[in-house]
């Protein structure tokens, strides 16, 4: 997949998150990626938690806990740090989110590939 545009970096509040739905082939589910904005740095996962796979948000585009600290998930309570994916808290602690390349040009935000920068970490 070449790069694809996501949306303009000021439609993501700092901190903040926003959720993507990618279409990919015929016949095929999209990809569910969201974008964190936290301390002026820009981090992307896949909207998938590696405890059971479900997605991550509460309600639409909301990804981050009450506080803006963390990436939270809606289903069991899991808490990742923002910058790395890494689970700090929950059922899945040391497991990752798949992280995705993101890059800002021109005040967009652009996905470079929807493959992970970090393995698929197991499902417990």
């Amino acid at each position: 997949m070449s790069a694809r545009l996501l949306c303009a970096l000021a439609e993501v509040p700092d901190p903040g998150s926003r959720g993507f739905e990618l279409a990919r082939g015929e016949g095929e589910l999209p990809f569910s990626l969201f974008v964190v904005r936290k301390d002026g740095k820009l981090s992307a996962y896949r909207n998938s938690c590696p405890h059971t796979g479900a997605p991550l948000e509460w309600l639409p585009h909301q990804f981050l806990d009450r506080d803006n600290g963390f990436i939270e998930c809606a289903l069991h309570g899991a808490l990742f740090d923002v910058h790395t994916g890494r689970c700090l808290r929950g059922p899945c602690v040391g497991d990752h989110l798949q992280a995705l390349a993101v890059s800002v040009r021109e005040g967009n935000i652009w996905l470079a590939s929807t493959e992970p920068l970090v393995p698929d970490c197991p499902t417990r």
